[in-house]
């Protein structure tokens, strides 16, 4: 289970390794400046699965905007899309042979 440790910014500087071995562990640290929760660390690997997180909520939004009529994107079935690919491939056959 992940833990929030909150510290203040003087720690970043004084207590380093500490701070350190918390984040190794998956948990994460609240810094505070003047009592007020200023950032958060947390381990490379948390931050990287939370940057993943992100793109997929991006793109299901997005999909979710185009298959809903809400962009001006169009959304194209596999089939379409390997139409479209097949078509594309072909001229480009057509023009080098010229």
């Amino acid at each position: 289970m992940l833990n929030t440790h909150v510290r203040a910014v003087r720690d970043l500087r004084n207590n380093y390794p500490e701070l350190a071995d918390i984040v190794k562990n998956h948990d994460r640290v609240i810094i505070t400046n003047n009592g007020k929760s200023e950032s958060v660390l947390i381990s490379f690997d948390e931050y990287n699965k939370y940057e993943e997180y992100l793109h997929y909520r991006y793109a299901d939004e997005k999909l979710s905007a185009a298959e809903n009529g809400e962009s001006e994107n169009k959304l194209y079935s596999r089939e379409a899309v390997l139409k479209i690919l097949r078509e594309s491939s072909a001229e480009e056959h057509e023009e080098t042979a010229l």
